[in-house]
């Protein structure tokens, strides 16, 4: 027993070596989709609806690994980001309209992330004239002075963060019988709130970015398809830690806000709510989380977003580059930094609207990706024998159906 023991154990450390040497985009790209607009729609959610809306994460976990997981697998064979790959595939024209569609859904993400930085510092009185640009020097001087491993190890750091969400869920004292059967049984309303909602989770957590992104990291860290086992793990816990964290910023919106018949229209309003009726520290860790999600993502969004666009263009792209030899991948990384960051220095712009809006538009945008994905994943030259199984083609055109029938849906009700 013992000589088993000792072959054993030298088999499992060294597995856990190569994990650890592979994980990071799949746990990065799925964490940062619980962003300021993504924790202010879950706020909202929990407020409203309840706890009506949990049954939800269970097939849209689902989903969302099986995304990811097909990501990674075409970043991991081919060696190409997504974008690259579809220029290739379908032409220069075509790209260059995804590419525009992803650059105005980025953009208006990103400026959702510079006003939650805004919106939680000042929950801490800092005005957003001094946190603002302290947070922009401080996201651009990361990634562009950093090697792709110290920036990534500083991602997975923030990723720890997010399990403040979890602590607050508990602090808010939900009645668990009442959790647990609203996760399980099925609730649907065919009315525009409703179904509004249901597209803004689908689109925060499900984000046409992340497939960009996510590929684009597994190219840039250079893992190979004898260790893809490990990348697949890294997919799958990153999809499962991001849906339990979202459905604990429900259970303290729905245990708290929606209990005391309290609405809310921001992720600082639910901080600020929150206090009152579950106290100091659950309010404070609420903001704090905010604070974090935001500063993660404002790195990450326009990082994903150049590496989409100069991808999908030809140019060179990745954070172990220099300046000179990727001159429009800094470009666009500082310009969507200084935009973003400058829109929300206007006192006087619709914060709520623009993140909101910017969720929905992911869930109109996401069946285009998938269309895109599902056809070059199926390609025998492109993947050979990784191509997808029948029940990941399944799955894929299952969410491409759904997504597209709730765009239609919430035309039908706001035009009845």
């Amino acid at each position: 027993m013992n000589g088993n023991e000792s072959v054993r154990n030298p088999t499992l450390f060294r597995n856990l070596l190569i994990f650890l040497s592979v994980m990071g985009p799949g746990i990065i790209t799925a964490n940062v989709d619980n962003d300021a607009g993504g924790i202010a729609t879950y706020s909202v959610a929990g407020a409203h609806f309840g706890y009506s809306m949990l049954w939800i994460f269970i097939p849209m976990t689902l989903v969302l690994i099986i995304i990811q997981e097909m990501c990674s697998r075409m970043g991991v064979v081919t060696g190409k980001g997504l974008a690259d790959l579809i220029r290739e595939k379908f032409g220069a024209k075509v790209t260059f309209y995804a590419m525009l569609a992803l650059l105005v859904s980025n953009f208006t993400n990103t400026i959702s992330e510079f006003s939650g930085i805004a919106a939680s510092c000042e929950i801490f009185g800092i005005s957003r004239y001094v946190s603002l640009p302290i947070a922009a020097i401080f996201v651009w001087w990361v990634v562009v002075k950093g090697t792709y491993k110290s920036v990534e190890k500083i991602f997975l750091a923030a990723c720890l963060f997010y399990f403040s969400y979890i602590i607050t869920g508990f602090l808010a004292h939900p009645k668990w019988s009442g959790v647990l059967k609203e996760a399980v049984y099925p609730t649907f309303r065919f009315n525009k709130s409703f179904i509004l909602m249901m597209m803004g989770l689908v689109g925060t957590t499900i984000a046409p970015w992340m497939q960009f992104y996510q590929q684009s990291a597994v190219v840039e860290k250079g893992i190979n398809v004898k260790d893809y086992k490990y990348a697949r793990l890294d997919v799958i816990i990153g999809g499962i830690v991001v849906s339990i964290v979202a459905v604990f910023i429900i259970i303290s919106c729905a245990a708290t806000l929606f209990k005391n018949g309290i609405r809310i229209e921001t992720a600082q309003d639910a901080a600020l709510a929150l206090k009152p009726l579950a106290g100091n520290y659950c309010s404070m860790l609420f903001a704090f989380g905010l604070f974090n999600a935001s500063l993660f993502s404002a790195m990450i969004l326009p990082l994903a977003t150049a590496y989409s666009v100069c991808e999908g263009l030809g140019w060179e792209t990745g954070v172990d580059r220099r300046l000179k030899e990727a001159p429009q991948f800094y470009f666009l990384f500082t310009a969507l930094i200084v935009i973003g960051a400058g829109v929300i220095m206007y006192p006087k712009i619709n914060l709520v609207m623009v993140m909101l809006l910017s969720q929905a538009a992911n869930s109109v945008f996401l069946p285009f990706v998938l269309i895109f994905m599902l056809l070059l994943i199926n390609d025998k030259h492109l993947m050979g024998q990784y191509r997808n199984s029948k029940f990941f083609n399944i799955v894929s055109c299952a969410a491409i159906v759904i997504t597209i029938a709730l765009t239609i849906a919430f035309a039908i009700t706001e035009f009845l």
